[in-house]
């Protein structure tokens, strides 16, 4: 043997990675299950679940195929690889760059040998090329740079359809008690079993931890989803837990999914004529803009960028994010049910409810992330720092988004049926039945006018609080509002 391959457990893809050109007669596959993942913090159980036994059948996978396994259980993964090395007389260790900046500063101290990691569609120093030559970070910049460079849905120079975007049409409310079709439900075998049985956990049918099952579970979103994924991507139901998403995230984020796979599929089907430019598009946009964009941001902001807090929010984390019974707001209460569930919901939960509650409450941000991290079965560390400290409580003063993602209730009204037999009203800001979301909104605008004014997106809705007559019984009502939640009673 000349090497040991190093493989995380966010790179099981045969093809990319370390394991690209590897060689069965040649390289050792080391695997390191450690206590610091799966004990370290309070993370939800479907999630370790998922990771966990996707990495033992892709372990079991390699070894199907020749190769040399050692997937180990080590307090640390440093201390894991150390204990491989002794084995193997310290032959040297290679592994795909590492997605988070304590991997990879902890391997580099190893000295561990790195390669590019290709899990993405754009290299780290592309990335940091366009970034650089930018005034600000706009994403949909990006996103068309994206479309040109890898020359998806582009006639020439121009965009297919006409636009780079149709976001207008994918902004449908939900239909009245949809069901659509069926969601795919992954069998347990006995790989799974031991990890549910060692986690003390009854794992949902929901996920795959195999790439047969991921394989399926893309096949599932293009044959019976993606056609109406669009008009829907933004509405949010009680009738349906994903609607028309592709549940594709957690595979593309552990490695069984690569990018290239997903976009190739969707083409595909995209040039058959039976999916509409607003789903293609939509889709693909998150695929090769904003997940390439994220990741990319991730790595160019640095490690400090994860402790802003420049709105200075200082609110403990609210009762109700760990348990729904404490709100009687239906939507969060609904939201917070689901990924206790599942450890999932799709974006705009997790952006117009989740992210813009914890916003206009004065949230701690790294609170806010430290449980968005915990929760999500896709939450990894270049995921959520950029998503939570730069787009969902714009933590960063607006490095990465022009304005704030703060909404009343009006949105969450229009957009999901969340409001029908809640409580409280979301036309109302004041008074005991008026929406916590309404009220809320308008007391941060008011308690960071002064910032907000100078902002050019946002000094309309700033210049709105002029037209409140009732603004001191608002403040008041927000109070109480904000001291019902921290109690867990409103």
């Amino acid at each position: 043997m000349k090497r040991i391959l190093y493989i995380p457990f966010d790179h099981l893809h045969r093809n990319y990675g370390a394991l690209k050109d590897a060689d069965p007669k040649e390289d050792v596959i080391a695997l390191v299950e450690s206590e610091r993942m799966s004990t370290g913090r309070s993370w939800h159980k479907e999630r370790l679940f998922f990771l966990i036994s996707s990495a033992r059948h892709f372990a079991k996978s390699l070894e199907d195929e020749g190769f040399s396994v050692e997937y180990t259980k080590a307090p640390t993964t440093i201390d894991g690889l150390d204990e491989i090395n002794k084995k193997y007389k310290k032959l040297p260790i290679t592994c795909a760059e590492p997605s988070s900046f304590r991997a990879f500063n902890d391997l580099k101290t190893h000295g561990v040998t790195f390669i590019d990691n290709d899990f993405f569609l754009t290299p780290r120093p592309l990335f940091n090329q366009w970034a650089s030559e930018q005034k600000s970070y706009l994403m949909e910049n990006f996103y068309r740079k994206q479309r040109t460079r890898l020359n998806i849905l582009m006639e020439g120079k121009d965009p297919v359809g006409g636009a780079w975007n149709f976001d207008k049409e994918n902004r449908l409310p939900p239909p009245k008690k949809y069901e659509g079709p069926k969601y795919l439900e992954h069998k347990r075998d006995e790989i799974d079993k031991q990890v549910a049985k060692e986690l003390e956990h009854t794992p949902t049918t929901a996920w795959a931890t195999t790439r047969k099952g991921a394989l399926a579970q893309l096949k599932n979103f293009i044959d019976n989803h993606f056609a109406d994924f669009g008009p829907l991507e933004d509405a949010m139901t009680v009738d349906n837990w994903a609607l028309h998403h592709s549940l594709l995230s957690p595979y593309l984020n552990n490695g069984l999914l690569h990018p290239t796979e997903v976009i190739h599929a969707a083409m595909k089907a995209f040039k058959t004529g039976s999916v509409p430019i607003e789903s293609a598009e939509g889709f693909i946009r998150q695929v090769i803009g904003w997940r390439e964009y994220v990741n990319g941001m991730y790595w160019f902001l640095g490690p400090d960028y994860r402790n802003n807090n420049q709105l200075a929010a200082t609110r403990p984390l609210l009762p109700l994010f760990s348990d729904p019974s404490k709100t009687q707001m239906n939507c969060m209460k609904q939201t917070v049910t689901d990924i206790n569930d599942r450890a999932w919901v799709h974006h705009i939960p997790r952006l117009m409810l989740l992210s813009n509650l914890a916003l206009i409450t004065g949230t701690n941000p790294q609170a806010f992330l430290d449980w968005m991290r915990e929760v999500f079965i896709d939450a990894s560390e270049w995921v959520m720092v950029p998503n939570v400290i730069g787009m969902g409580v714009h933590a960063d003063g607006g490095q990465m988004m022009t304005k704030p993602y703060a909404a009343g209730g009006a949105y969450i009204s229009r957009m999901s049926n969340y409001c029908k037999g809640c409580s409280y009203n979301p036309k109302l800001r004041v008074g005991d039945d008026a929406c916590p979301f309404t009220t809320l909104y308008w007391d941060f605008l008011d308690r960071h006018k002064e910032a907000f004014a100078k902002n050019h997106r946002m000094s309309q809705q700033v210049f709105g609080l002029n037209r409140l007559s009732d603004l001191p019984e608002l403040k008041e009502r927000a109070q109480e509002v904000l001291e019902g939640l921290q109690k867990g009673t409103i």
